[in-house]
């Protein structure tokens, strides 16, 4: 990826504009709404601005024209299979460069800008380079001396110290030649110190986990200038791992060997490379009379493994947080196996559950929702049935199954003969996740590249960049010209009170927003210096994001700018709605800042009403198979705005269903909260789907103890298990990302 990064940005200036690379890299940034869609049934109103913006360009003049005058030749495009490789309508396909053609397929077909990249740096350098090279610690070796260190850049799931160790080994630098030390509190001294006797002896020094020891890192940085052929011995060497991270020393980085070492990608290589390790590859270790069982086993704990690490992939619909589970956790997993394999005449599944998914893998999770997803995972393995059961499946389709007991080298051919590539059902994800996958990765490709690009400083003209950032900034100011008016409330009705806070926080925001955006007025005039907040701004504009001033006083969002000033004066209208005309029937959930306020508000209400004590309240969901109405529940409340992520809801049945192709996300319909006792509630088996505020799912606990994203567990009524919607990583969402 970082060799793809590099090809782009070099080559990309040469072949278009620098306004059309910014529009390739941003969308554009436009304020303006859109002519009217030419066919809504397919076409997504976010394609269709990008296309009307993309039309401002010479090169792309009567684009607009040509696609309502095309549109049934276009959708063919945006329904292949391969959009990337697909011959567009003339005179288009002759008219435009490569490049520029990128620019169409991301306004049409976003999720395949990455194989469309790859194809054009192939190309144009050939195919070596979109090709990561094999991991080669020899020749990274060769090219290092007793002054240049040697970095390992970590990713997850990935370790190198075993690979390093070996190394070590083969170069005889092993036992009391080779000292690693994990570096965190207190640690930098004892570092110190190894590194001063291995410069003399000539010994070799491995520092782990460099980004955990930021305050020590600028100590290091003094130590590795002080490296000279003269002071060092010439068989020293010094290896240190980190993450990326933006405190790691530049001189060591821009003077060292850096090597990165990804886990190997694809279930069918996991395995493989799970098998072919210790402790499983050692023929000892199957020993004694339940050789066979613990072989069969050893195969479920790597598959459970290599699934755990490939969901990563998908985001958050894999994980919340992108965990790095590695070796080590298989490693013990395995170890503990063996231990109780040969110890009881049974195999202990609950003992082996509980061991394997909330300690060695469950330790390193810390979102209750991962750890639910993470136990129903390792249920699929964890069970007798795949004892009792001679053709147990693993997914519908059959084609990952368990096989009968067998010897090693017999699973090894079976690992061998899975399909090279995986298909989302082996994960339980609907094949949409796919999609999800690569709109993810090329926004990832993007980000990217626009730091590459330096921000605004590469404008063309700065004369033409600050008539942008002028239309822009004076464009927000006139929305955004007038505050929330409130006046005293009855505070009998908690809903006033929610009101009033929200108001409240809005209009701390519209002041922010206001106030940065007139000072950058003045800085772009010369009546005030441009400083480094207003410059961050201004370059935030440029691209079209949130700048960071606001994000910091905001509601979470990850909206583009265009979108989140929308979105934004959408809420504000109707709080002011909500001021003028009353309690609305329906309350649009998405609108407020704090969500968690308002759902109080609804369950103290229903407390006072009937004097109940408000913790011995909780919710019941019922969905209404309907988008308005005419009059408010008698008790609870009405909510609309929410979409699901990973399902779809069936008005019909009432009941979760799966998604239709393409489709990513589904508007639900009014959903009544009901506040009820919880001695009342009826046990169900209903799924138990989290809320969201935004897509990233993740969130921290702020200091209110409620998290800056989740907002409460909502049940839907369903016909399958609940486990085929957990592992399906189904949610609600209260905004989407564009």
């Amino acid at each position: 990826n970082s060799v793809l990064l590099i090809c782009v940005s070099v080559f990309m200036p040469k072949e278009i504009e620098y306004q059309e690379l910014m529009f390739l890299l941003t969308g554009g940034v436009s304020l303006k709404s859109a002519e009217k869609n030419p066919d809504p049934t397919w076409l997504q109103d976010k394609s269709w601005e990008e296309i009307c913006r993309a039309s401002e360009f010479p090169a792309f003049k009567d684009l607009r024209k040509h696609f309502c005058e095309h549109i049934t030749e276009w959708r063919e495009i945006y329904d292949s299979k391969e959009p990337h490789n697909a011959k567009f309508p003339g005179p288009m396909d002759e008219k435009l460069n490569e490049l520029q053609k990128i620019i169409i397929l991301r306004c049409l077909r976003p999720d395949k800008i990455t194989p469309a990249i790859t194809n054009y740096v192939t190309d144009k350098l050939g195919k070596k380079f979109v090709e990561p090279p094999p991991f080669d610690l020899t020749k990274s070796y060769l090219d290092s001396n007793c002054t240049i260190p040697l970095i390992f850049v970590l990713s997850p799931g990935a370790d190198p110290m075993a690979s390093l160790l070996k190394f070590a080994n083969d170069k005889a630098m092993s036992g009391n030649k080779f000292q690693a030390i994990s570096l965190g509190q207190g640690q930098g001294p004892i570092a110190t110190k190894m590194i001063k006797a291995a410069i003399e002896e000539g010994t070799w020094v491995c520092l782990q986990n460099c980004h955990l020891a930021v305050s020590w890192m600028p100590m290091l940085e003094k130590i590795c200038e002080d490296f000279t052929p003269e002071v060092c011995n010439s068989s020293f060497r010094l290896w240190l791992t980190s993450y990326p991270s933006p405190k790691f020393p530049v001189t060591i980085l821009q003077n060292g060997v850096k090597m990165t070492n990804e886990p190997p990608t694809g279930l069918r290589l996991n395995l493989l490379q799970s098998y072919l390790t210790d402790p499983i590859s050692d023929a000892q270790f199957f020993g004694g009379c339940q050789g066979k069982e613990l072989v069969m086993f050893s195969l479920w704990i790597c598959f459970f493994h290599a699934l755990v690490q490939e969901r990563k992939k998908f985001g958050p619909l894999g994980w919340n947080i992108p965990y790095g589970f590695n070796e080590s956790d298989l490693r013990i997993s395995i170890r503990q196996l063996q231990l109780f394999i040969n110890e009881y005449n049974t195999v202990p599944f609950e003992a082996i559950s509980y061991l394997t998914g909330e300690c060695n893998y469950g330790g390193r999770v810390t979102d209750d929702w991962d750890r639910r997803l993470l136990l129903t995972m390792l249920a699929d393995f964890y069970n007798p049935q795949i004892i009792e059961n001679p053709h147990y499946k693993f997914s519908p389709s059959g084609n990952y199954f368990a096989p009968a007991k067998g010897t090693y080298d017999e699973y090894i051919e079976f690992i061998k003969n899975l399909p090279f590539t995986q298909h989302p059902e082996i994960f339980g994800l609907h094949e949409n996740v796919d999609i999800s996958k690569d709109l993810q990765q090329t926004k990832v490709l993007f980000e990217s590249l626009l730091l590459t690009q330096g921000g605004s400083k590469q404008t063309g003209s700065s004369g033409s960049a600050d008539q942008t950032l002028l239309e822009i900034t004076r464009d927000i100011l006139k929305k955004v010209m007038f505050s929330l008016k409130h006046f005293p409330v009855r505070y009998e009705e908690s809903m006033n009170t929610v009101l009033v806070q929200e108001m409240e926080r809005f209009n701390n925001l519209i002041k922010t927003i206001r106030n940065t955006l007139q000072d950058l007025e003045k800085a772009i005039k010369g009546v005030v210096v441009m400083d480094s907040a207003l410059e961050a701004l201004s370059g935030s504009l440029l691209v079209g994001k949130v700048p960071e001033i606001w994000a910091a006083r905001s509601y979470p969002s990850l909206k583009p700018l265009a979108s989140y000033i929308t979105d934004f004066l959408a809420r504000l209208n109707f709080l002011q709605d909500w001021h003028n005309s009353g309690k609305p029937n329906v309350f649009w959930l998405s609108g407020f800042f704090f969500t968690q306020a308002f759902l109080t508000g609804a369950m103290q209400n229903y407390a006072r009403k009937y004097t109940i004590p408000i913790d011995l309240l909780g919710y019941e969901f019922e969905v209404i198979p309907s988008d308005t109405s005419k009059t408010a529940p008698e008790d609870g409340v009405y909510i609309h705005g929410l979409y699901l992520d990973g399902a779809r809801w069936d008005r019909a049945s009432g009941l979760l269903a799966e998604q239709h192709p393409k489709l990513l996300f589904d508007l639900m319909p009014i959903i009544w909260i009901k506040p009820t006792k919880k001695s009342q509630i009826v046990k169900s088996n209903a799924y138990i789907c989290p809320l969201y505020k935004t897509s990233e799912r993740k969130g921290t606990l702020s200091t209110t103890g409620h998290s800056t994203n989740f907002v409460i567990a909502m049940l839907l009524k369903t016909d399958q298990p609940t486990q085929h919607w957990i592992k399906r990583g189904v949610a609600l969402l209260c905004q989407l990302d564009n």
